[in-house]
C-alpha cells in the first residue's frame, strides 16, 4: 500500500460578516524529512495558547517547529513512517532524544532504541493506515489502522517491522513537567 504524496487541508475561519468560511483548502505544504529514518511528517496546524485564538487569516502551521508544541499550546501533524532499515536500526541510541533540544523532559530511563524520546506533551494519536510497534521502556505494543493511542509523556519509540510504511495523525498538547 502506497501512501498519497499529499494531505488535503482544510481550514475554516468566520469572516467579518461573521460567516462560516474556508480559509484554506488543498495540498497541505508543510512538510519535513527526518534524514536519519527518513520519516515524513506534515505539520497541519499549532497553536500557542489555551484557550486558542480563532481570529486572523494566518497559516498557523507556516512556522518552524520541533516536535513538541509551543508552552500552552498544541500542534497537530501527520507522520508517514517507513519500514525501519539496518541502518537506522544501528544509529546511536540518543539520537532522537537529543533532537528534542532543551525542551525535552529530564527524566526517564536511558533510551533503548534510536526513535525513542520523550515529549512533555499529552499525545492523541490515531493509526490511518499500516502497522507500528510502540516500544516503551521495557515493553511494546502493536498498533494497526484505527487504532488509537493516548500517550502523558512516555519514553517512546515508534519502530515500523513491516514491509509498508504506517501513517498517525497525532495531536500534541503542551503539558506540565511529570
Amino acid at each position: 500500500m502506497a501512501l498519497s504524496a499529499d494531505i488535503r487541508r482544510v481550514v475554516t475561519t468566520i469572516d467579518s460578516k461573521d460567516k462560516a468560511v474556508v480559509l484554506l483548502d488543498g495540498a497541505n505544504p508543510h512538510k519535513k524529512v527526518r534524514p536519519q529514518a527518513q520519516t515524513v511528517s506534515r505539520l497541519l496546524w499549532v497553536t500557542d495558547q489555551t484557550p486558542a485564538d480563532l481570529s486572523g487569516s494566518a497559516d498557523r502551521a507556516a512556522i518552524d517547529i520541533g516536535i513538541m508544541p509551543p508552552r500552552g499550546g498544541t500542534v497537530f501533524r501527520i507522520v508517514d513512517f517507513p519500514p525501519e532499515t539496518p541502518e537506522t536500526s544501528k544509529l546511536d541510541a540518543n539520537t532522537m532524544h537529543q533532537s528534542l533540544g532543551d525542551g525535552a523532559p529530564k527524566r526517564g530511563l536511558p533510551p533503548r532504541h534510536p526513535a525513542m524520546h520523550r515529549t512533555r506533551t499529552v499525545d492523541y494519536a490515531v493509526v490511518m493506515a499500516g502497522e507500528i510497534d510502540m516500544l516503551l521502556d521495557e515493553s511494546e505494543i502493536h498498533l494497526k489502522a484505527g487504532d488509537v493511542l493516548v500517550q502523558q509523556g512516555t519514553n517512546h519509540a515508534w519502530v515500523n517491522r513491516g514491509t509498508e510504511p504506517c501513517r498517525i495523525a497525532f495531536i500534541l498538547v503542551d503539558a506540565k513537567e511529570p
